[in-house]
């Protein structure tokens, strides 16, 4: 079992021990992807018929979503950065649907058999380690980077 060792250079690949290389850009392409899918989900539950001040939030977490996904795309020295508010915006977004699954939110409470409960718990949790995975590598790339005057 190998260590992950940031590579030199600008390869944009981390060596993964002895098991070959891990590209940082799919691991970029896929939290761009989860935070996409939780964007997503969001905006099919305001589509579906949740309203009021809850639709209001669903639709800005779509927003958010879709920024912070366009961001993961974006130049890498931003990665870092893009990857961390990423991270913070799918715990989040998860914490609060567990909140409101247990004790409740703001006066609002959820059940598992509301709409796509379930899967969004699952999107969101898979969010959490890929973008947890993105921003470790996106950190290890940047330290060793040589630095340009």
């Amino acid at each position: 079992m190998g260590t992950i060792n940031a590579g030199a250079g600008d390869s944009g690949y981390v060596h993964a021990g002895p098991s070959g290389l891990l590209s940082l850009t799919i691991w970029r392409i896929l939290s761009a992807l989860a935070l996409l899918a939780m964007g997503g989900i969001h905006l099919y539950l305001v589509f579906d018929g949740v309203g009021g001040v809850l639709g209001v939030t669903f639709v800005l977490n779509a927003i958010g979503g879709l920024l912070l996904a366009v961001a993961m795309l974006a130049p890498r020295r931003l990665l870092p950065l893009a990857s961390v508010l990423g991270l913070l915006f799918i715990v989040g977004t998860l914490l609060a649907l567990v909140l409101a699954l247990t004790v409740g939110l703001f006066g609002i409470t959820e059940t598992l058999s509301f709409t796509l409960v379930p899967t969004t718990l699952v999107v969101e949790s898979i969010g959490v380690i890929v973008l947890a995975v993105t921003t470790v590598l996106a950190f290890r790339v940047q330290r060793t980077r040589p630095r340009h005057s």
